[in-house]
């Protein structure tokens, strides 16, 4: 089984468990600071995937970062993972909980790039397209900042891409203006 899979299991029990037990928010500040942990730290991620370290090691670490502030069911889901020797696909839970979080609370996450910050009508525009692609009510907006795209916006909803970027308009004219149309191709 691929790890997408055997991660979106992993996330879809502890969701389920999460909501059972009335604790869905607490659960998803855990996997959400267990993901920028890991983004920010790249030996965490190593540490975590890495076949010498026993499990037991990897568990204390685990327990070491979450042990001051997690929710009741963080550390003994860490341990079931553990004892499966599952660690490595753990920040694959973490980025898969919060999407399934984010599918559960009808969020949908949008991602744009632009060359200049936004201003509060532009972000506006933005989120009602995004809600109208998207079907749902509640949009957040991940706001990238890119110089290289001269002018304009990249737009990113789930697989949906909606580039009007000036960069890549001016790549378009020049694919254009390359072909002779007036010259007879053999």
């Amino acid at each position: 089984m691929s790890n997408h899979r055997v991660a979106s299991r992993y996330a879809k029990s502890i969701l389920d468990l999460s909501v059972e037990k009335g604790l869905l928010e607490e659960v998803f500040e855990d996997f959400k600071a267990l993901a920028a942990m890991a983004k920010a730290n790249r030996e965490l991620g190593l540490a975590l995937s890495n076949p010498v370290l026993s499990s037991d090691k990897k568990l204390k670490v685990l327990k070491a970062l979450f042990a001051k502030k997690s929710s009741p069911i963080t550390i003994p889901f860490f341990e079931i993972v553990s004892r499966k020797n599952r660690e490595d696909i753990l920040l694959d839970i973490a980025k898969e909980f919060v999407a399934q979080y984010n599918l559960h609370k009808s969020i949908q996450v949008a991602e744009v790039t632009v060359t200049t910050a936004l201003t509060e009508s532009q972000k506006t525009q933005l989120v009602s397209l995004v809600k109208q692609i998207s079907g749902l009510n509640t949009v957040q907006l991940v706001e990238k900042i890119n110089p290289d795209l001269i002018g304009g916006f990249v737009l990113r909803v789930n697989d949906r891409q909606l580039d009007e970027s000036l960069s890549s308009k001016l790549k378009a004219l020049r694919v254009q203006f390359s072909q002779n149309h007036y010259e007879k191709q053999f």
